[in-house]
């Protein structure tokens, strides 16, 4: 019998974007503390990576996984971002017994017990770590975008439902990488 418990904390990041993939984190923190750890949406880019950093170094185990485009239009943005979750948590290293989930769903098949926090990444540091590392791997995978499609400014507004990214929308169409289901990019498909 294991005589330390492990407490998971999930994310996700990426659930208004009209492109890209829904990323998420799940991190186990144990004893570590990790000053300035808060909802990533409250911490500056260059705060985000440095406690990117540090959360990888420190941590007891973190995994980072995502939900792609197409399954976000298969099955709507809502189970890919607990399918991300589920993902994250079953490629930790270690088996957490509880999770810490941020918002008011669990996913399921998790293998451990879980509770929905509503707020949770601004009150408990392993969902802020896990928001953190959530975030980061998906501004990162929107700044590769970006290089491949300059013309949306994906490295601006990371997909989201911005002025200058519905402009180029209307100018460009949309690439592989929108999510089709998302009202503004289907008008544009019908239209």
């Amino acid at each position: 019998m294991r005589s330390t418990r492990y407490t998971a904390g999930v994310d996700e990041a990426g659930r208004g974007p009209l492109a890209g993939p829904v990323h998420a984190a799940a991190v186990i923190l144990g004893e570590t503390r990790i000053p300035g750890l808060d909802d990533s949406k409250k911490v500056t880019p260059d705060r985000r990576q440095l406690l990117e950093e540090l959360i990888k170094k420190e941590a007891i185990c973190w995994s980072v996984a995502s939900a792609s485009v197409e399954e976000i239009d298969d099955i709507n943005i809502l189970q890919a971002s607990l399918l991300a979750m589920r993902r994250a948590v079953l490629g930790l290293t270690i088996l957490p017994d509880y999770a810490l989930i941020d918002g008011n769903k669990i996913p399921s098949l998790l293998n451990c017990e879980a509770a929905a926090i509503v707020g949770g990444d601004g009150i408990h540091a392993e969902i802020s770590a896990a928001s953190i590392l959530a975030k980061e791997a998906r501004d990162k995978e929107m700044l590769s975008l970006s290089c491949l499609y300059p013309q949306y400014g994906f490295e601006k507004h990371k997909g989201y439902p911005t002025k200058a990214h519905m402009e180029a929308l209307e100018k460009y169409g949309v690439c592989d990488h929108h999510r089709r289901t998302f009202a503004p990019v289907r008008r544009l498909i019908r239209s």
